[in-house]
């Protein structure tokens, strides 16, 4: 029987047994964070949350930034998951005006609770830019919904911005200003986008 190697573009397989261990890991770290918050979340602590050892978190995921940006990731997943196949009106089977003040809205208090996450991914592009790519997609594709003309790459970039997590931290942590306000703010944005 042949030998089957994997293709150049498929990520290697992952043993069952690696597999548990990062999802462990990653558990343990999510655990940590939601308990004592990103700061003080590290290596060790991870490991001993988890049961293992500390080489085993630095193998998986070689840096406490590696680990932080696949905290991350896990979450965007989950996240695009609800707005692929979750309930009205942020998923399918709702008008596309409310699905796109639904994605706004929850994509604000996203970006606003894992600003200190993405910090401690490295950077602030540390989120995998099929994350980043699912965003503006998702945004292009409800205003091609709701008939909007124009140049939609551009206008769905206009939307995003004031979501993102730099942005939102100076109005909110620097400006004092209220979520509520940013969200009606907008929903104000999206509406003369839309011309409703």
């Amino acid at each position: 029987m042949p030998i089957e190697l994997p293709r150049a573009d498929q990520p290697p397989v992952e043993r069952s047994d690696a597999a548990r261990n990062r999802e462990a890991l990653l558990a343990a770290a999510q655990r940590l964070i939601d308990h004592c918050g990103v700061d003080a979340v590290t290596m060790d602590a991870v490991a001993h949350e988890a049961g293992v050892g500390k080489g085993t978190v630095f193998r998986r995921f070689e840096s406490r930034e590696g680990l932080m940006g696949a905290v991350l990731n896990r979450s965007e997943t989950d996240w695009q998951a609800s707005v692929i196949g979750g309930p009205p009106p942020l998923g399918p089977h709702d008008d596309p005006m409310a699905r796109l003040l639904a994605f706004g809205h929850s994509r604000l208090r996203l970006n606003l609770m894992h600003g200190a996450l993405v910090r401690a991914a490295g950077h602030p592009g540390a989120r995998s830019l099929a994350a980043e790519s699912f965003v503006a997609m998702h945004v292009r594709y409800l205003l091609t919904e709701l008939g909007v003309r124009g140049d939609i790459p551009l206008l769905a970039t206009a939307l995003m911005a004031p979501l993102e997590v730099v942005v939102l931290e100076q109005q909110v942590d620097r400006e004092h200003i209220a979520i509520e306000r940013i969200e009606a703010a907008w929903d104000d944005l999206v509406r003369r986008v839309v011309g409703d």
